[in-house]
């Protein structure tokens, strides 16, 4: 990945929700930005890592919340730590309200869509965090 590319990266155990993200995203922001998909919350961590060191920027990134290794709420809070300047996005089908407080509180949560979530509603959720970035 060339150096100063910004990325935004997904997150999210189910391949077909992975699929959805990235026709909506690709097909809104085009060749804005780089794109990046996990199936899994620990590869996720490891390739914010990387993409980090390798000096480009992940702005964005949109999580599931409940996923069979880690929880959302859980993996935001871990690259809040570490990169607090990300944008964080959580998309749940489970309204889970303690969550969504806990990603708030430790994470910086910056919104939580609901599944199955309205196109429209992730684009400004996105858009509206790249302007605090």
């Amino acid at each position: 990945m060339p150096t100063n590319e910004i990325t935004i990266l997904c997150v999210d155990d189910e391949q077909m929700i992975l699929e959805s993200l990235q026709m909506q995203l690709e097909n809104y922001f085009g060749n804005r930005f780089n794109f990046e998909f996990s199936e899994d919350p620990a590869d996720a961590l490891t390739l914010v890592d990387e993409i980090v060191a390798n000096d480009s920027k992940i702005l964005v990134i949109v999580s599931d919340w409940l996923m069979p290794e880690m929880r959302g709420d859980e993996l935001l809070t871990k690259i809040h730590a570490k990169y607090p300047h990300i944008v964080k996005v959580m998309l749940t089908g489970q309204a889970d309200e303690s969550a969504v407080e806990n990603a708030k509180v430790n994470a910086n949560l910056h919104r939580c869509l609901s599944k199955p979530w309205n196109e429209k509603d992730l684009i400004e959720a996105i858009e509206s965090g790249l302007t605090k970035v």
